[in-house]
């Protein structure tokens, strides 16, 4: 344990979202219960090659009745621990701490498949691998003990959510826009509520990418110049995952752009842009409560014809946490650091409101560097 108070961890969480965009650092100090300080934060871009080598892999883990190796998904998980060591040690000299004043790293992995109702999960990337690079303690494989007891395994930031937002006046929703949105509702005195809503900016990307090459809408651009096609939109609102009550969880994949094709690129932006705000808007109508207010992390909140298509559906004006003092893009990192601290700790990291588990469960597998 590192100096100052007796209690407080110093914890490095590693996240690579559904979007493959790359990998957020975040080193912050925290006792695993009280909200955490962030220290330092870094996104390390994946390059395209890296990119296109996830992608491949994704798609085939969705095609296995249960995980299993397979070469190329072993060379994306060799590539998912080899750029993480490197965004842990980038992140350490950002810092200017060494590895020895690190308590533990949460290390999230890569998603390549999310099957609860197969009764698996998959992440890929290797946490003794990672612990013997860094030297540094890690937690890794946080999802599949919530699912082997019956839970989602997803979302598991509600946990974190619900310490950032302990001072704030409730009730509030925290809504989570990376490539799969989920939102949760905290209350004072109420168990924490939580769920994916759908696709968040997934669909966008990937509709943009396939018809421009570009990444992602910057600005929502694309969308604020085309037109919303109700008729699509309805039908894909007209999926039983929204009539579902919570828990219920996503995987990147279970949407995709098909709906939408035959649309003129800024006419497909905008309604797959709706798409997602309509979404969030059906969410907050299965919430046991409404929410005061709505906050907003993620990559979405950067894309202004999103948050305005939310305002309109919901009649919640979405504020980025960036204006509460938070950091919007380091968010889902600094969670993965907090619930390894909890680990550690033997603390639940997932609740029966938050992931359907039967019973608050505690989560991850701790590697112990080898060898030091």
């Amino acid at each position: 344990m590192n100096e100052g108070e007796a209690d407080t961890m110093r914890a490095i969480g590693l996240m690579s979202g559904t979007s493959l965009d790359g990998i957020d650092a975040a080193l912050i100090e925290s006792d695993g219960d009280r909200a955490a300080r962030l220290v330092a934060f870094r996104d390390e871009p994946y390059s395209d090659q890296a990119r296109a080598q996830l992608a491949a892999a994704t798609q085939l883990a969705l095609g296995f009745q249960r995980p299993r190796a397979s070469p190329p998904i072993v060379a994306a998980a060799e590539l998912i621990t080899r750029t993480h060591v490197m965004a842990v040690q980038k992140l350490l000299r950002d810092a200017g701490l060494s590895a020895g004043e690190i308590d533990v790293i949460g290390f999230h992995g890569q998603t390549v498949a999310h099957r609860p109702d197969r009764g698996w999960t998959w992440q890929i990337g290797d946490g003794q691998t990672l612990a013997d690079a860094t030297g540094v303690t890690t937690v890794a494989d946080f999802r599949s003990a919530d699912v082997a007891a019956g839970g989602q395994g997803a979302p598991l930031l509600p946990v974190y959510h619900a310490a950032r937002a302990a001072e704030l006046d409730g009730p509030v929703a925290i809504l989570n826009l990376g490539g799969v949105a989920n939102i949760t509702l905290v209350a004072d005195g109420e168990p924490l509520a939580a769920f994916d809503t759908g696709p968040a900016n997934g669909l966008i990307d990937s509709w943009i990418e396939q018809e421009t090459g570009e990444r992602f809408d910057r600005d929502g651009a694309t969308a604020a110049a085309g037109r919303v096609d109700d008729s699509v939109l309805g039908a894909m609102l007209d999926h039983p995952f929204f009539d579902a009550p919570y828990p219920k969880s996503l995987d990147r994949n279970d949407f995709t752009v098909q709906p939408a094709r035959g649309l003129a690129l800024a006419d497909g932006a905008a309604t797959l842009t709706a798409f997602t705000a309509a979404s969030v808007a059906v969410a907050l109508r299965l919430l046991p409560r409404a929410p005061r207010r709505l906050l907003v992390g993620g990559g979405g909140r950067h894309n202004p014809t999103l948050m305005r298509m939310i305002a309109e559906q919901t009649g919640l004006l979405p504020e980025p946490v960036d204006a509460l003092g938070w950091n919007g893009d380091s968010l889902e990192a600094e969670g993965f650091a907090y619930m390894a601290i909890r680990t550690l700790r033997g603390l639940p990291i997932s609740f029966p409101g938050t992931t359907g588990a039967p019973r608050p469960l505690p989560g991850g597998t701790t590697f112990r560097p080898r060898g030091r």
